[in-house]
């Protein structure tokens, strides 16, 4: 198994050698997986990573009323995961379903903590995917709280525009916390 692109991403941060790309390759397990199929459950012990090589993916929970809540969209070359599952091996709060045919790479929990073991320069990786990813949700919930639903919807295009083309106007509402019909208008002023 190559796994180019995955590596690409990880280079962004960290400099591995041959071997070093060799080793964490073998740990890798790709997956061509179908539109609609869920690769996480909701409830379900978080066991894996996903790292996006082709295709885009949602995490989103249902509540208690089945109220549908978009949590986070992954497109080519991002990574998701329910973090906090993931992270301490719990049940997870979301479930992750393919929004279209999409090619993902999987990272076990277990081959992780291996991996860290063995390359520790990937603590470093690591460390700055999740660093990043908290800021981004820091920046969302300060987004929540600041801008009125037609400025977060407008902030989201503009920062996510090749999510904006892969995903449903149902999907953004979702994400953005207001019914698909209240989006259409906010669009159309």
């Amino acid at each position: 198994m190559n796994c180019p692109q995955i590596l690409e991403n990880i280079q962004n941060h960290i400099s591995l050698s041959t071997s070093e790309k060799k080793l964490f390759v073998s740990y890798l397990k790709v997956n061509d997986v179908s539109k609609k199929e869920r690769i996480l459950q909701q409830g379900d012990i978080c066991k894996a990573i996903f790292f996006v090589e082709s295709g885009s993916l949602r995490a989103y929970n249902f509540n208690d009323e089945g109220k549908d809540s978009t949590i986070m969209f992954a497109v080519q070359d991002w990574w998701i995961t329910d973090m906090n599952a993931f992270v301490n091996q719990k049940e997870s709060l979301l479930s992750i379903e393919l929004i279209e045919d999409s090619r993902i790479v999987e990272l076990r929990f277990s081959a992780l903590e291996e991996i860290y073991q063995k390359i520790p320069k990937f603590e470093r990786f690591f460390r700055i995917l999740f660093q990043n990813a908290y800021v981004r949700e820091q920046l969302r919930v300060l987004d929540n709280i600041s801008y009125s639903t037609e400025d977060r919807y407008y902030r989201f295009v503009e920062k996510y525009p090749q999510v904006v083309q892969k995903v449903t106007q149902k999907q953004i509402a979702s994400y953005l916390g207001v019914t698909p019909e209240f989006l259409s208008k906010v669009k159309n002023k």
